[in-house]
């Protein structure tokens, strides 16, 4: 081997090793990262995980019983309960929240003015920026039994005062009322975004063809945005089986067990009762539950133009 030749290995060993130390430098910078990711999103759920198996008080003493805390939930008459509110929840909250802003949508996507779709948008957008606390005390204040403006603007037609959220008949058809007008902003845009990406030619293929308003929707529209309704149908599945904020805030699951849904029932036996075992069995049961609901909602039929 000549003089330049090993002159050039070493060359070449020197910049290797360069480039791994600087390959080095991005993984130390991602370490931060992957540390808070593993303390803080992590290490709660394998902690939950574990912690179903025991009776557990939030103490560090843990006895292990198995499956008894599953085999609790079998005659727990308060989750059953919850079940049955989060039955009737999901279904008005997951058709509404599916067809309402497909239908706003649509209109705001036919509109001929482009000022007018602008200013749509943005007043869509516009109460996202609202704290969700602001909001439910707002929802609050309109159901009060007492000075609500509900129950003022019932006075002005002399209907009498509603209990409302006090009102084990209301309680739970009050909570489902407080997402109108059933448009939010984020869903209507996602909607959009898929109508606007439908080619122009097609739109003119139906017009000659003579489709009407109706006919255009059902057999163009929703087809080529199947994707957009199944993303929001899986954010919708995920989003209503674990809130359950709007209870906590308004009703605490009550009157009775009228608002109770498994999520706030989760909350009270961890940090109302201590039985953090039984807790982390009702978590890790509705996760499986939500895991399931969006497989079978991936499985829906994926259109070719998506």
């Amino acid at each position: 081997m000549g003089y330049g030749e090993v002159v050039d290995a070493a060359s070449s060993t020197k910049a290797d090793i360069v480039r791994g130390i600087r390959a080095c430098r991005f993984y130390v910078y991602l370490l931060p990262t992957f540390v808070l990711l593993g303390v803080f999103c992590f290490y709660p759920p394998i902690l939950g995980f574990l912690g179903s198996f025991y009776e557990w008080n939030g103490a560090n003493v843990k006895i292990w019983n198995g499956l008894d805390n599953f085999a609790k939930m079998a005659h727990d008459k308060v989750l059953i309960a919850s079940i049955g509110n989060l039955i009737k929840l999901a279904t008005f909250t997951l058709i509404t929240s599916i067809t309402v802003p497909l239908l706003a949508a649509e209109l705001i996507f036919n509109l001929r003015s482009l000022r007018a779709k602008y200013w749509y948008r943005v007043l869509l957008v516009a109460p996202m920026v609202v704290p969700g606390m602001v909001t439910l005390l707002l929802w609050q204040f309109i159901y009060d039994p007492n000075v609500g403006l509900l129950n003022a603007v019932l006075g002005v037609f002399n209907v009498p005062a509603q209990r409302w959220l006090n009102d084990p008949h209301l309680a739970l058809y009050c909570l489902m009322f407080m997402a109108f007008p059933f448009v939010g902003g984020i869903t209507v845009l996602i909607y959009l975004a898929g109508l606007n990406s439908i080619g122009q030619e097609v739109f003119d293929a139906a017009k000659i063809d003579g489709a009407r308003f109706w006919q255009r929707f059902f057999r163009i529209d929703v087809p080529l945005v199947m994707g957009q309704i199944k993303l929001l149908l899986i954010l919708s599945i995920i989003g209503v089986l674990k809130g359950y904020g709007a209870q906590l805030i308004l009703t605490d699951g009550g009157p009775g067990y009228s608002t109770m849904v498994p999520g706030l029932h989760m909350y009270h036996q961890a940090f109302e009762f201590d039985h953090l075992g039984y807790a982390c069995a009702l978590g890790l049961a509705l996760f499986l539950v939500i895991i399931t609901l969006t497989y079978l909602s991936m499985k829906i039929r994926k259109p070719e133009t998506e």
